[in-house]
């Protein structure tokens, strides 16, 4: 797995215990166009800060590196300062433009990042590039996930055929608006920035941006989209755009989905749907306070359908709404009707589908034509022992 014009490497610098790797880089083949979307989160980490300045004036994008077990999140000046040593020595070490190197952290908020162990493991990376290094570079970025996360697709443009490929992580503190998640999607399209921008937002919010494990948003969140154009094929008409843009969500959907279905300590994973809404937002509104309910979350895991949580989450959700017109399914078996408990819903039938790895959550309010949905996961006995002892 890998695309055309990039190359990977992954090394052990100590971040993590024992022989873990922690540390993972990125070369494009020529310096590529970038796009990207980061944290909401008011308190960016110092990653975050230096990437969006570089974004900010359109910079091409060499290389990318990335370190888990330290997020360099709450680190001041300080911390600002050492991803840009960081980025000085991997310019020396790679021969590229200081300015073009990307850096991400994952990992503990709030630690000092030891910049000079990572320093010292940058020379052991140009012996160690590779094309076909993504599935190792996607292993290296996991803190509490269980699993790596990596997708590819290929497409026919009318110009040729383009590639993308892309690998994330992320598993805990997932919420809409980025998660505590970092994405890497990259392509050998020909893409100018603008565009490319315009596109990877778009994507964005219809796939990591409708996540939701615990409700938490993270730091560090990151979403880099780079296109070295190695392919020489362009975006030359709109139809072109359409298809990449649809590849580029083929891509984004199914690593958004791997973070759920990887969700700490998740055993389901919950399509929250709620349709014929006043408008978009008041339908987002109703799906994320449902997902966000620990009752509801619990009644997931114990598979009990106790669908008067859900009722009750969405009557809190701050939404106007005729109670008398609500109607509620669990997958096909409708639960509520009008307001009230279908006659003949069967307590076993709604217990069947909570069984189930995954099932989805339909709320029609018969209000207006605003819809909106999001995945999400239950919350078991797992997630608390692994967020109790994370860093212990």
């Amino acid at each position: 797995m890998g695309c055309p014009g990039y190359r990977f490497a992954v090394l052990h610098c100590g971040l993590k215990k024992g022989d873990q790797l922690d540390l993972a880089l990125i070369v494009s083949e020529k310096p590529a166009v970038a796009a990207a979307v980061f944290t909401t989160n008011k308190f960016p980490a110092a990653p975050v800060i230096y990437g969006r300045r570089q974004l900010a004036v359109a910079m091409p994008i060499s290389a990318v590196l990335v370190n888990s077990g330290n997020a360099n999140a709450c680190t001041g000046d300080q911390g600002v300062a050492d991803v840009k040593q960081l980025a000085k020595e991997l310019s020396s070490v790679l021969s590229v433009p200081e300015e073009q190197i990307f850096i991400s952290s994952t990992g503990v908020i709030g630690e000092p990042l030891p910049v000079d162990m990572i320093a010292a493991s940058l020379p052991r990376f140009p012996d160690l590039l590779s094309a076909s290094g993504l599935p190792a570079a996607a292993t290296a970025i996991m803190t509490t996930d269980s699993q790596s996360k990596t997708c590819s697709v290929s497409l026919q443009l009318s110009t040729g055929v383009v590639h993308l490929c892309g690998f994330a992580k992320g598993a805990g503190m997932i919420e809409p608006n980025m998660a505590t998640m970092l994405a890497y999607l990259l392509t050998d399209a020909a893409i100018d920035c603008s565009r490319l921008q315009e596109i990877l937002k778009r994507v964005v919010d219809k796939t990591f941006n409708r996540i939701s494990v615990d409700g938490d948003t993270s730091t560090n969140d990151t979403v880099l989209l780079l296109a070295n154009g190695v392919s020489g094929c362009s975006l030359a008409c709109d139809a072109d755009a359409k298809v990449f843009e649809a590849g580029l969500y083929q891509v984004a959907d199914e690593l958004s989905r791997m973070i759920v279905k990887d969700g700490e300590g998740a055993t389901k994973m919950v399509e929250i749907l709620v349709k014929n809404a006043p408008d978009r937002q008041a339908a987002e509104k109703i799906s994320r306070t449902i997902a966000h309910s620990l009752l509801v979350k619990t009644a997931f895991y114990g598979e009990d359908a106790n669908w008067g949580r859900i009722i009750a989450a969405l009557g809190y959700a701050g939404v106007d709404l005729d109670p008398g017109r609500v109607d509620i399914w669990l997958d096909r078996i409708q639960v509520v009707a009008d307001g009230q408990r279908c006659p003949d819903y069967r307590e076993a039938d709604g217990a069947r589908v909570f069984r189930q790895d995954s099932f989805t959550i339909t709320i029609d309010l018969h209000a207006g034509d605003g819809s909106f949905s999001l995945l999400t996961t239950d919350l078991s006995h797992e997630y608390v022992s692994i967020n109790a002892d994370y860093r212990t």
